[in-house]
């Protein structure tokens, strides 16, 4: 049986608004100050390492966690699906299994699925890059779909079919020579790939 992984944030969902929304929230209950604008241009890494460019190593845990306190009263209602990730699930589903591996705290990106009604098999939380090379191997996934250059390693890591989509930040070029072996601009182009 085959199993396809999937990023979730700008692979599956645009978790841009809801982010924002939240780190704007962190703005006002903390006094420090943070480039929201910028923080929503530059999603993938962990939380924490974002939040390390703003405030001191010291205070990061704290508000760490307060973050994913909030995440669910102010992000989800703020946040849809990327065009094409119903389609795209529903054609890895015909191969096989569908996982999502995400550095997303685990039960809030669970939130997200089941909100958009995207249905997958398992979901990975709080995995990034080595991480996810880890959940891919372990699972026998042999295909990774993500926006970032470091979905990309990690699917190398694997052996894995990385597949990149250019609905992040990271542009076409830089997801190859990350080892993407298929760069789309869109899940919509997805199921006529999976074969």
């Amino acid at each position: 049986m085959t199993t396809t992984g999937f990023d979730l944030d700008m692979t599956l969902i645009d978790s841009r608004p809801g982010i924002q929304a939240v780190y704007q929230q962190i703005v006002a209950e903390s006094g420090f100050v943070i480039d929201t604008d910028l923080v929503i241009t530059r999603l993938g890494p962990p939380l924490e390492w974002e939040m390390a460019n703003w405030m001191p190593e010291a205070d990061v845990p704290h508000w760490a966690d307060r973050y994913r306190e909030l995440y669910p009263e102010i992000a989800l209602d703020r946040v849809e699906a990327l065009p094409g990730a119903h389609e795209a699930l529903a054609a890895a589903r015909r191969r096989g299994r569908t996982i999502v591996i995400t550095a997303k705290h685990g039960p809030n990106a669970r939130l997200h699925l089941e909100r958009l009604g995207l249905e997958v098999d398992a979901v990975f939380g709080q995995a990034w890059r080595e991480g996810k090379g880890e959940v891919l191997r372990a699972e026998g996934a042999t295909t990774y779909v993500g926006d970032h250059v470091h979905d990309m390693e990690a699917a190398g890591l694997a052996h894995a079919l990385g597949v990149g989509v250019t609905t992040g930040p990271c542009s076409g070029d830089e997801l190859l020579a990350a080892g993407a072996g298929l760069v789309l601009s869109s899940l919509e182009e997805l199921p006529q790939r999976l074969v």
